[in-house]
């Protein structure tokens, strides 16, 4: 496969002439191709759209050629987006040959099956091509060339996977097709329209598929299984018609689905006969519905379970069918109360270990594995149930406990048993002790009480009382904790009441942002007086002694960045991050500082839902237990890529096992939590633009449209992000954009219906909130908004200080304080309790669902006793809609997609911003 560099070396033009442009990429072997560039007439631009003042011209240009195994491995390297792109299509293609999504063709060359969510995939991936990647054809249509790509990569990947595999040695044309599918291909014509058929089939989108069900005789005398076939529903795998009905054309379901259900029966028996000769006798019916079969035929229908379902069949198993595996016995010879606080320990803490064959995962008694050793057929019935016996694999599990059953092991290697290499998979893992509570899934609801110090002044909710004694055993054991509560259910309270019950042991150091050092420094004085409080920012920043001295000390991400050499000194107990978020970029400045303080003990306090980008989640638990989840590269490839390009259930799942034991959430939403929340209730505010503002909206798009046709890389980033900026100056009001301190009222959408919305928060006493990411426009409402209404009309933002900042939250809080709050979106989403305020509005957009979902959760958390009315602005027929729609349809993504804000707009193409950006004629009001 070639690939040619974001800036290659020397290329030449038709006739020759070379071109100095800069280095070919680093991968593979170098070929030159020919291919076509957006140029000018001092040369060839880097792989973006043609615009104006540029023509395509063709270039002799030095390219990568590289095997398609090595781009899973490029996405590490800074290789620009088409190398990605790529990347992300030859994990789409190993995905297919992994779920057996393949079919040989007559060229003895491995094809793609695309058909369901498959096909959406490959759509959604040829929408997304860069043109780099036909630059050889431009002719060409994007679907046709990344056909030919996925089949490539496909067919060098199942043929590394057969690698000294030898499907037949016969003489028949067959056999000789079927030996050129693991050697060298050859073309078979005559075997073109079979293999189209069975092409055609495998990749049908029908709403029914043929299904195999096995059924073990009931009693111990009886000497015969039952495999019957039916049709299923792939939308709904529960609906099941047996042929018995099919052929008395009794089912009226099927009929509505498909045209003739026999057919497809017929059709897809002889295609399933191919893969297990067993199912011939089926055909011999002339009303194919059941065959009876004995252990052997059972067994032999077994083994070719899996070519079946990789084939599109369904095979459905006896409900009492056995699974033989490993079962994993832990428990610590320490009790909970007698381990060590040394640093350090944690995870490699030692526990004794026992592995044990199991069934369903129970371990088997000595007579049970004797029977099994002694078993000379492959089905054999054990406790009731039917196991299907695997003689290398028993005796190669029964070797392992000889050499290796039982000993001691670390707690973390406990926690990645699933993933160990074992003989026969890991059915089980159970621990005692402290581990055992560790590793429970309703941990905090399983743990024996803890007392609420009595140093500490406030009463614990029974969640909270649940959440100490997990904090509390975690603490003892030197595990990292990720307190991951929902915004507003007191993870702050939760965390003084672990300081004060561990008070005297050594310092603890808070970091948070800037807006909630006060909300600790308060809270501290409030529930825990007898800690020694200090804040360590600005002029009160002090050495490494004195701060040993004290027992909370609290800081900010920006002070550890800057101060860390100082604050490494200290040899503290335990180093909490409050709004953990933060350091979600393992790769940041404050990452890397706090990563460096040492600490006995480590806590992230977030009320960011897990479900956030998975690279985030690997910062986070590094932070607090290194080495968990593996290098980053290890996590990607095991986890993130699965889990985030195809969706895996059983990846997502191993990660919740191994993550789930450091990450303890509630939700606000669970009754069992908390029953006296009141309502939310969120609404879209549609506004219309005013012609002045669609007036200045098209000028800007007009403009960057214009000029980033003639840019590339960074710079083209940054005029786009610029771009959007402006747009959504202009969605707010035309003065934002010009700042010329011009008269705000009448010539806003967004303006006119805040005002409304104002006016009935008075009208009805009650208090609102209102959010933006511009200073500039928040200055601009406090003036406009004081005279409208003749009320204060307070701002708090990044440059409010502290002391201020303190004040005013107070003062809104009192029942005689102002009933309007603008609230910069930065400075004010984390960590203040607002809940005098029973309205929320979002005057302009972050595109980030968690960051919105925070600042509405100043509001919404406990201690409010109304209703919150939460209302987002957006202007209709402009970006804002449409981003808007893109989050709400895959809100389940979009913190995946948006997690950074607006930077995923930049890898748009011109095209695509272009359709995002052009102004609807429904955008401008009356």
């Amino acid at each position: 496969m070639a690939l040619w560099a974001e800036d290659p070396a020397l290329p030449r033009d038709a006739d020759g002439d070379a071109h100095p442009f800069a280095v070919p990429p680093p991968h593979g072997k170098v070929e030159t191709r020919t291919i076509t560039l957006p140029s000018t007439e001092s040369g060839p631009l880097a792989s973006t759209d043609p615009s104006d003042g540029q023509r395509l011209r063709p270039w002799q240009v030095p390219v990568g050629v590289v095997d398609a195994a090595v781009l899973a491995e490029l996405l590490d390297d800074e290789l620009g987006d088409t190398v990605r792109f790529l990347a992300d299509v030859a994990a789409f293609a190993e995905n297919l040959v992994s779920r057996g999504r393949v079919v040989p063709d007559e060229e003895s060359r491995w094809r793609a099956v695309l058909s369901g969510v498959d096909s959406a995939r490959f759509v959604a991936l040829a929408g997304a091509m860069p043109p780099a990647c036909r630059a050889e054809s431009l002719d060409t249509d994007s679907g046709i060339i990344l056909q030919y790509t996925v089949d490539r990569i496909v067919d060098e990947e199942v043929r590394r996977r057969l690698a000294g595999v030898r499907l037949s040695r016969g003489r028949s044309e067959l056999d000789r097709w079927l030996a050129a599918l693991t050697g060298e291909p050859k073309s078979f014509p005559g075997l073109e329209k079979p293999l189209a058929a069975w092409r055609a089939t495998a990749a049908s989108d029908s709403p029914v598929r043929t299904c195999f069900r096995l059924s073990s005789p009931d009693l111990e005398d009886d000497d015969f299984w039952l495999l019957e076939v039916l049709l299923q529903s792939v939308d709904d795998p529960s609906v099941l018609v047996p042929a018995k009905q099919i052929w008395h054309g009794n089912d009226d379901v099927l009929y509505r689905w498909i045209d003739d259900p026999q057919a497809q029966v017929l059709a897809d028996l002889g295609r399933a006969s191919r893969l297990h000769r067993g199912l011939e006798q089926l055909l011999r019916q002339p009303q194919p519905a059941e065959l009876r079969t004995d252990a052997d035929g059972a067994h032999a229908f077994l083994l070719d379970a899996a070519l079946l379902t990789q084939a599109g069949f369904a095979v459905l198993l006896p409900a009492k069918w056995g699974h033989l595996g490993m079962r994993l016995s832990a428990r610590s010879p320490q009790a909970i109360g007698t381990v060590a606080h040394e640093r350090g320990m944690g995870l490699n803490l030692l526990v004794d270990y026992k592995w044990q064959l199991a069934l369903g995962g129970e371990p088997l008694t000595d007579a049970e594995m004797a029977t099994l050793s002694a078993a000379k057929v492959p089905l054999v019935r054990l406790r009731g149930r039917w196991l299907h016996l695997d003689r290398k694999r028993l005796a190669a599990g029964l070797d392992y406990l000889g050499r290796s059953g039982r000993g001691t092991m670390t707690a973390g290697e406990v926690l990645w048993a699933e993933q160990a290499d074992l003989p026969l998979p890991v059915t089980d893992v159970h621990a005692e002790g402290w581990l055992g509570e560790l590793l429970s899934q309703h941990a905090d609801k399983r743990l024996e009480p803890v007392d609420t110090p009595a140093a500490f002044a406030a009463t614990l909710r029974p969640y909270q009382q649940r959440g100490l004694a997990w904090l509390s055993l975690m603490d003892r054991v030197g595990l990292g904790a990720c307190l991951a509560d929902d915004m507003g259910l007191g993870k702050t309270v939760q965390l003084l009441a672990l300081a004060v019950s561990t008070a005297g042991r050594g310092p603890t150091l808070v970091v948070c942002p800037m807006s909630v050092v006060g909300n600790w420094q308060r809270e501290a004085e409030r529930f825990a007086p007898t800690l020694s409080v200090h804040v360590h920012h600005g002029d009160d920043r002090v050495g490494a002694a004195e701060l040993a001295r004290h027992d909370l000390v609290i800081t900010t991400y920006g002070v550890v960045a800057r101060d860390v050499a100082n604050l490494s000194e200290v040899d503290w107990d335990r180093v909490v991050l409050d709004e953990a978020q933060y350091v979600k970029n393992s790769s940041s400045v404050q990452a890397k500082a706090v990563r460096a303080l040492p600490a006995r003990h480590r806590v992230a306090l977030t009320g960011t839902p897990v479900e956030n980008r998975l690279a985030e989640l690997w910062s986070v638990m590094d932070f607090l237990n290194p080495g968990l989840l593996r290098t980053e590269h290890t996590f990607r490839a095991r986890f993130a890529v699965p889990i985030e390009r195809f969706g895996d259930q059983d990846a997502a799942a191993r990660l919740r096992r191994i993550t789930g034991p450091f990450l303890l959430r509630r939700l606000k939403t669970d009754q069992t939590v908390i029953d006296d929340l009141p309502e939310k209730f969120e609404v879209r505010q549609l506004c219309n633009l005013t012609a002045e503002q669609a007036t200045l909206y098209k000028a800007v798009v007009d403009d960057m449209l214009g000029r980033i046709g003639e840019s590339r890389g960074i710079k083209r980033k940054g005029l786009v992000l610029a771009a959007m900026t402006k747009l959504k100056q202009v969605c707010n009001h035309p003065a934002q954009l010009l700042g010329d301190g011009s008269r705000v009222a009448g010539r806003s959408g967004k303006v006119a219906r805040l005002e409304e919305i104002v006016e009935q928060v008075l009208a009805d006493g009650d208090k609102v909130l209102c959010f933006t990411q511009f200073v500039a426009f928040g200055r601009m409402l406090v003036g406009h908004l004081s005279s409208r209404f003749g009320i204060e009309v307070p701002f708090l933002h990044g440059g409010t200080p502290q002391r201020a900042r303190d004040e005013l939250v107070a003062r809104f809080q009192s029942a005689d304080g102002p009933s309007v709050l603008l609230v910069s979106l930065k400075a004010g989403g984390t960590g203040l309790n607002l809940t005098a305020a029973n309205h929320v509005v979002h005057l302009d957009r972050w595109w980030n669902p968690a960051v919105e979902d925070q600042a509405t959760d100043r509001a919404f958390r406990i201690g409010q006793r109304r209703d919150v009315q939460v209302r987002k602005f957006v202007c209709v027929g402009t970006l804002e809609e449409r981003i808007d729609r893109l989050i709400a349809e895959k809100r389940a993504l979009a913190q995946l997609v948006v997690g950074a804000g607006e930077s995923w707009l930049t890898e748009m193409s011109t095209s695509e911003l272009r359709e995002l950006v052009t102004l609807a004629p429904e955008a401008v009001g009356e």
